[in-house]
């Protein structure tokens, strides 16, 4: 009511009385009206009195550019706990869940962004508010749409169920997506299914529940703060090449390569100019260009690279890209490109002039430096080539135009992404296991800002964890607002039981799973032993024999279809994303992972056998799930790998200096278990053996400590 009459004082003295009447009574142009006249952000923040929370732990990076005023934080804050998310809510709502899906609630919460017009309303498209699996005994998921679709009403005991934990963080193209799917806005701790917020020290992941998802993994920080990035990049550079790994600035970080740099300076002569950044800044702030070791700041810690003082222009201007990285799972890793995203540009043309060191306008292309220049042109067309932000495919279009190959820049961004993302790899994976109940839990979207130079060698400059999606103009809401849309449909949100949802009273022990039927099974914490063993042997191989790893599909475990059908349900729902990792040619990345994944393993090589006729894997999956086979109903032996492959491949398993032990007919659990143990004690993966109850050989036992505390040692 407040927000009414704020637009009726506003817009009376211009408006007729016929339209005041029809505000009064229709939500939807009310709606409509608020974003004609743009409430300033002072304005917003008292229509919603979002709740501002201090700063905490600096262990995560933020994006480096735009940055909400409305109560955001930066990413480099942590919260302790989930139930410590902060709520972002008007005083007049006074129950615990505030309905976001009408469209005056939601202006109440935000800025309003993608208006819809009333004459659109009647013609929206009905869309049903769950998609159903490919695979029988599978479960649907939850549907997210455009501006110009109606998500259809769930039945009212499930819709009590939609709820989403709103945060000072919450984007309002998130809160504007999840409206038109119904959800609310929840000020509870327990019940909600989705959340948008801040990342939180790792300990903190274990307070969420099976059914939840929150939009980080823990760990993710080893790539979003500078310094963690460019010292893991680097590792990986020593380990496979400059050729592999060559797509950084030479960088070093102070106090502790003071020596290194101070050398590599001396060496460089005295033309040479180096960026300074704070490890954990954001929207410019801190970044200097400097080129006298006089000009180095005190402050530490501080990240220093080598300029790339030889950009490529575009009409005499320097200019990064934006391109969103999305990961839904690191065990299997599963990564996804946006294929649209946004380039920003310097407001000044480029000099390399020494004396134009100290003008931000022309060196840094961070929107929030250069909106502040008054020669700032801004842009509203997505396909249009003109001011200083454009979308990504007018920048295709536009290279195009002048005979370069886009194809050829665009394949080597998506290598750096996967190589950067599988840098990662170590901490994620072993604190999702650590601290994550559920691998359906996590998943993140990560904001790569990367640099062509003058031979159009892309660069990466920097990894956001919680890049920005404020969306201000027609371009941000076009490019921002399909890609949140699609990648909540790959999210694969599904509803849980109404009973899951109370609050648990042992919620790290509890032994009852928060989804229904299929999705029960889907998060069983352990794998049987016949499994533990397939698992065990193929991660004991060298893998040079392409046809011996092939065989890995030729007996499918309960747990392989599971996997394989959940990976085909997600890649039909990638809406304008495009899947990377894996893919048909993923298996030259699979020599740059710390430890092999079994998991990785699979769906490469499923990829390899079927991605030329996709719907034939999708059938066989089909049977299998129709059997219930990824739900372990096993009614005869076809799925249960050792019968069917074990003592085929056992000279192999000899070959590779595994021992294998004899099995009788008689021998059950205690030989299978034996099985197991012969065949881990090669195993590098500790993913896997912390699942196996087993009492390995005082040599492999330290080993394998030895193997975690080196995936450790970064934490």
């Amino acid at each position: 009511m407040k927000i009414r009459s704020l637009v009726l004082q506003l817009w009376k003295p211009t408006v007729p009385s016929v339209l005041i009447l029809q505000m009064r009574s229709a939500p939807l142009l009310l709606y409509v009206m608020i974003s004609a006249i743009h409430l300033t952000k002072e304005e917003c923040c008292q229509a919603s009195q979002v709740d501002r929370s201090p700063m905490s732990l600096k262990e995560e990076e933020e994006d480096s550019h735009e940055i909400q005023r409305q109560g955001m934080l930066l990413d480099g804050d942590e919260e302790e706990l989930p139930d410590k998310l902060e709520n972002g809510f008007s005083d007049d709502v006074d129950s615990d869940d505030c309905d976001v899906s009408s469209t005056t609630s939601m202006a109440a919460l935000s800025n309003v962004e993608e208006p819809i017009s009333p004459d659109v309303e009647g013609d929206l498209v009905e869309k049903p508010a769950l998609v159903p699996s490919l695979f029988p005994h599978m479960p649907s998921t939850l549907y997210f749409s455009t501006a110009n679709e109606r998500v259809e009403l769930l039945p009212a005991e499930q819709r009590k169920l939609l709820k989403w934990k709103i945060t000072t963080v919450t984007p309002n193209v998130v809160k504007n997506t999840i409206s038109r799917s119904h959800f609310k806005a929840t000020k509870k701790s327990h019940d909600w299914l989705g959340c948008w917020g801040h990342h939180m020290k790792s300990p903190g992941f274990k307070a969420i529940r099976e059914f939840q998802k929150l939009n980080h993994f823990p760990g993710s920080f080893q790539i979003g703060r500078k310094d963690r990035l460019w010292r893991n990049l680097s590792k990986m550079q020593a380990r496979f090449g400059k050729r592999e790994f060559g797509f950084f600035p030479r960088s070093f970080i102070l106090p502790q390569d003071i020596k290194l740099l101070r050398k590599a300076w001396e060496d460089g002569g005295s033309k040479q100019k180096w960026i300074v950044k704070p490890p954990a800044s954001a929207r410019g702030i801190g970044i200097q260009v400097i080129h006298k070791w006089s000009q180095m700041p005190r402050k530490r810690p501080l990240l220093v690279q080598k300029y790339l003082h030889k950009p490529y222009l575009i009409s005499g201007n320097k200019f990064d890209l934006r391109i969103y990285v999305y990961v839904t799972s690191y065990d299997p890793l599963r990564v996804y490109i946006f294929n649209d995203g946004l380039v920003r540009f310097a407001s000044c043309k480029y000099s390399p002039s020494m004396k134009t060191l100290n003008n931000k306008f022309m060196h840094l292309t961070n929107y929030s430096v250069n909106k502040k220049n008054s020669e700032y042109q801004s842009n509203s067309d997505d396909k249009a080539c003109q001011g200083h932000k454009w979308a990504l495919k007018a920048l295709w279009q536009y290279l195009g135009s002048q005979g370069i190959n886009t194809t050829l820049i665009w394949d080597k961004i998506k290598d750096m992404v996967i190589k950067t993302i599988i840098a990662s790899d170590p901490y994620v994976n072993s604190l999702v296991k650590m601290h994550v109940r559920s691998s359906y839990s996590c998943h993140e979207l990560f904001g790569f800002d990367i640099m062509l130079d003058e031979n159009l060698k892309p660069w990466v400059l920097e990894v956001n964890i919680s890049p920005s999606l404020h969306s201000n103009t027609p371009l941000d809401v076009s490019i921002k607002g399909q890609m949140i849309r699609d990648l909540l449909n790959l999210a694969g949100f599904v509803l849980p039981l109404r009973e899951d949802t109370a609050p648990s009273s042992s919620s790290a022990s509890s032994s009852t799973n928060s989804l229904c039927g299929a999705v029960r099974e889907k998060w069983r914490s352990d794998i049987s032993t016949d499994e533990k063993v397939k698992r065990a042997f193929y991660l004991s191989q060298r893998f040079g024999d392409q046809d011996f790893c092939a065989t890995i599909l030729d007996v499918l475990t309960p747990d392989d279809v599971r996997v394989l059908a959940e990976s085909e349900d997600e890649l039909c729902r990638k809406g304008d994303f495009e899947r990377v990792f894996p893919s048909h040619a993923s298996s030259r990345y699979l020599r740059f992972f710390e430890q092999p994944r079994y998991l990785n393993i699979l769906l490469n090589q499923w990829e390899q056998k079927y991605w030329l006729n996709r719907s034939r894997g999708i059938n066989l999956l089909r049977d299998f799930c129709e059997k219930r086979v990824h739900l372990g109903n096993l009614a005869d032996s076809v799925h249960h790998w050792s019968s069917k492959s074990y003592h085929g491949h056992r000279s192999q398993m000899t070959r590779s200096g595994v021992l294998v032990s004899q099995r009788s007919d008689a021998e059950d659990e205690d030989s299978s278990d034996r099985e197991v143990q012969s065949v881990t004690i090669s195993l590098p993966d500790m993913s896997l053996l912390s699942t196996i109850s087993l009492s390995p050989s005082p040599t492999s036992s330290s080993s394998l400590a030895s193997d975690s505390l080196t995936s450790h040692d970064d934490l």
